[in-house]
């Protein structure tokens, strides 16, 4: 999640309002010629929570769609410009902030069924490889750690344009999404529908929505 290109720069005027994914094919990695901008990138990110989402959706009783976010973590990221490939993320996140906006339900999540938040109150991810797609897009791939049960996932990663902020801040913006099988994690509480399906899908949807802030060195 330290990745950023360089699709868009700007400087905000005051008075302006302001998975797993799909297994790797084994295809030979695309050359994608790089703006020279990136470079202007480079450097260590944190994520600024109050500009951000870490969120998830899934599908509930079969007919519509709960979803949630985590408010409570700690992240670094760091962006090569020059080599992509050699940029990388670390994210730590604590169960227990979930937040779907009932507190019934977000009891039930970090409880034994699901995230268990008392034996494992973290769950984590931490980059093992970034490629460079073309444009401002990116992928990611990165061991995810829930209920000490580790797993590959992959990102799609799109960077959204970097500013500096009226308060002096070099911000990089981006999105971020994979699709995960919970149960791989050990998340496997489910009911059984009379009418057929479950009531909480096995396919849960991972968002990132990430305003991040240079770090000072």
């Amino acid at each position: 999640m330290g990745i950023f290109s360089r699709r868009q720069s700007a400087v905000i005027d005051p008075t302006t309002p302001v998975g797993t994914g799909a297994p790797d094919t084994g295809a030979a990695p695309r050359s994608v010629a790089l703006d020279p901008a990136f470079q202007a990138l480079t450097g260590q990110w944190a994520i600024d929570r109050a500009h951000s989402r870490i969120g998830f959706s899934v599908r509930h009783a079969m007919v519509t769609t709960v979803r949630g976010a985590f408010t409570d973590y700690d992240s670094m990221l760091y962006f090569d410009g020059s080599r992509p490939s050699e940029s990388r993320a670390d994210l730590v996140i604590r169960v227990a902030s979930v937040d779907t906006g009932v507190e019934q339900r977000d009891a039930h999540i970090i409880g034994p069924d699901f995230f268990d938040a008392r034996r494992y109150p973290e769950m984590t991810f931490r980059s093992t490889s970034a490629s460079h797609e073309g444009d401002g897009s990116f992928r990611m791939t990165g061991d995810l750690t829930i209920r000490d049960t580790t797993r590959p996932v992959h990102l799609q990663l799109d960077y959204l344009g970097s500013v500096l902020d009226p308060f002096g801040y070099e911000r990089a913006g981006f999105d971020g999404t994979t699709t995960i099988d919970r149960t791989e994690w050990g998340l496997a509480y489910n009911q059984r529908l009379k009418t057929g399906g479950a009531m909480v899908s096995e396919k849960v949807r991972l968002q990132f929505d990430i305003s991040a802030i240079r770090s000072v060195p």
